[in-house]
């Protein structure tokens, strides 16, 4: 198989061609250069925001598919999609659940009703109009059966520049007294980037189409099991204090940003983002490794990226606010 990933280089797109690599395909990638590509893989250079930025795509090139992970204004996926459709079999958009109108209730399928798109060459609107734009300008070009939407919801493992599970485990091995939002038995949906990754690549052999959720079936986790892999993973003496949601709301503490991955019981949050209906994608080859598997291997690349055994910095996306609790609101809420 021939594919062109475009990004290739951080969190999802690095994983994807991380697996083709792994299955011994052609791998081509489009990226500004500022990150180390992976070995093995022909690397073509290009800005996509910048006027003749694609130049090296239209020097030609045939793929079997195209996998874009864009997810700011949906003009450069509309422009590199028009590009490419003459020189791809299938273009593979990595979008998000947020595609649906706020809030689905939990159980949405993919036929739930879904926010305006912003125009495919619209400037940057806000995250949810945008990658729904990102959607239709890949249908635009290559067709409802020649493009696949992989609405992803929480993505985490290896590679995370968004740094929800990094600041997870780097405050558990801070070890200590640690606020753990309740309650412990809630459930949690969420994809490791690498089960993405293997499901897209097999969607691509299938050549299927459309739209998929894809995340974890309900059930999978919960916030108990992911904070006690944080603790098994890192062997830090940490205390996890399971704390009412009441308490947690009531000190002002915003759900999702400074206390990643969690949405309070009941609300609308919760549904939205730990509620989807994944049975297709389930149907279509869907496989989750256990929460225990993504907490470790994230981890052990936390610390790959350190100095001495302590954890390093995990990447940061310029774009996405810093997610986390202040210590001192921590201290407070705990009565430390």
């Amino acid at each position: 198989m021939r594919l062109l990933v475009l990004g290739g280089t951080e969190f999802a797109g690095r994983a994807v061609v991380e697996a083709a690599a792994g299955r011994g395909w052609d791998v081509t990638v489009l990226n500004r250069g500022r990150h180390t590509p992976v070995p093995g893989v022909r690397s073509l250079r290009g800005d996509r925001t910048a006027p003749g930025g694609l130049a090296a795509l239209a020097e030609g090139g045939e793929w079997d598919a195209v996998v874009d992970t864009w997810s700011a204004a949906p003009r450069p996926v509309r422009d590199a999609a028009r590009l490419l459709r003459g020189h791809a079999r299938r273009y593979v958009y990595v979008s998000s659940c947020s595609v649906y109108a706020w809030a689905p209730p939990a159980g949405y399928a993919e036929d739930a009703p879904l926010v305006e798109g912003a125009e495919s060459g619209a400037d940057r609107t806000d995250y949810a109009r945008d990658k729904r734009g990102g959607e239709l300008a890949a249908v635009e070009a290559f067709g409802a059966d020649g493009s696949l939407l992989v609405r992803s919801g929480l993505i985490l493992g290896p590679y995370e520049n968004i740094g929800r599970l990094p600041w997870w485990l780097t405050r558990i091995a801070r070890g200590g007294p640690v606020l753990a939002p309740g309650p412990r038995e809630l459930p949690l949906q969420y994809v490791d980037v690498r089960d993405l990754a293997e499901w897209l690549l097999g969607a691509v052999e299938r050549e299927l189409s459309g739209p998929y959720n894809l995340m974890s079936p309900q059930g999978h986790a919960t916030m108990g099991g992911l904070l006690d892999a944080c603790v098994q993973a890192t062997g830090a003496q940490a205390e996890l204090r399971w704390t009412d949601p009441d308490v947690v709301l009531g000190a002002g503490i915003e759900p999702w940003t400074q206390l990643p991955v969690w949405m309070p019981p009941g609300s609308e949050g919760h549904g939205a983002l730990h509620g989807a209906d994944v049975s297709r994608a389930v149907a279509a080859g869907l496989r989750c490794r256990p929460v225990t598997e993504t907490v470790a291997d994230t981890w052990s690349w936390l610390k790959a990226l350190g100095d001495g055994g302590a954890p390093g910095e995990a990447p940061q996306r310029a774009d996405r606010p810093r997610v986390g609790l202040d210590p001192a609101v921590e201290a407070k809420v705990l009565g430390l």
